[in-house]
């Protein structure tokens, strides 16, 4: 079996979703590789050969153009320059510059920017804090490789969840390790406990952080606090972990290999090595299985 195609980050959905105890939402997470933006059952199962081939031709997702590198996760250079989903702020959220008059694209910061986000809490390969578009769950947790997630808060905007994001940040990491993620489940922690630590301690910030967005009467700037949302469990499809992580590096070995021992996260768990999918956006590969 061969299929050929424009690489895209690969989609995680969630099956069998049940509640335990009445307390946590479980499920399995499965997953569905894209090629040319086409949505396609995985071509491979645990514990098959596999092969994957960079052609060497990489596509800008933006704008189509055939360029010789590719920028944030598959732009061209213009489009990395001059796209609103480029800028720093997509990083950094809290250096959102709309209200300063110098985005780079209105409509871009009317379609994301100013849509609900939630604050959350979740467990990758330790306990981290971050934030998301409120149409992104599960998916931005999945893409991560949380075990563990719970949504804290439902705020107006993208700038307001970063300002949260910072303040929690000053107790709660907001990166995971990836190296750590791919090794095995991070230990189980109790997201409703830190959570009600972390809103009790940071009350009075709170506040102050919710009058200050409250005077801009353009966007609903809002802050929820979601005291009734249940933690999120997810199991991913891995067999056996790597003990040593291995990279493997398509720019630099075009023709990878080896037995498919699990996905998490965005990445393929080979017996030679791991290889984040997300990081070949606009690639074109061949993917074949034995």
């Amino acid at each position: 079996m061969e299929l050929q195609g424009i690489c895209h980050k690969m989609h995680a959905g969630l099956k069998d979703l049940s509640v335990t105890d009445q307390q946590t939402h479980k499920a399995n997470v499965e997953y569905k590789f894209i090629l040319d933006r086409l949505e396609i059952d995985l071509p491979f199962n645990l514990g098959q050969e596999i092969e994957l081939e960079a052609t060497g031709n990489i596509y800008c997702i933006s704008c189509g153009s055939k360029t010789p590198k590719s920028y944030s996760q598959g732009h061209c250079f213009k489009c990395f320059k001059t796209k609103a989903s480029c800028d720093m702020c997509i990083m950094k959220p809290e250096t959102c510059h709309y209200h300063l008059g110098t985005c780079r694209e209105d409509d871009f910061a009317h379609e994301v920017c100013f849509q609900p986000h939630i604050v959350y809490l979740a467990n990758s390969s330790a306990l981290k804090v971050g934030i998301t578009r409120i149409g992104q769950m599960p998916t931005r947790w999945l893409d991560q490789g949380a075990t563990q997630a719970l949504p804290i808060m439902k705020v107006g905007s993208r700038r307001l969840s970063g300002q949260l994001e910072i303040m929690f940040g000053t107790q709660v990491a907001d990166k995971t390790d990836w190296r750590k993620l791919l090794k095995g489940e991070a230990d189980p922690v109790n997201l409703v406990e830190i959570r009600n630590e972390l809103v009790e301690e940071f009350a009075p910030k709170i506040q102050t952080i919710r009058d200050e967005f409250a005077q801009n009467l353009e966007f609903n700037e809002t802050v929820e606090y979601l005291e009734d949302e249940l933690p999120r469990e997810f199991i991913y499809p891995v067999d056996i972990y790597p003990e040593k992580i291995k990279s493997h590096n398509l720019d630099k070995t075009p023709v990878i290999r080896g037995k498919l021992q699990g996905i998490k996260g965005q990445y393929l768990l080979l017996d030679t090595g791991v290889i984040n999918i997300r990081k070949y956006t606009g690639y074109e590969l061949k993917v074949r299985a034995e």
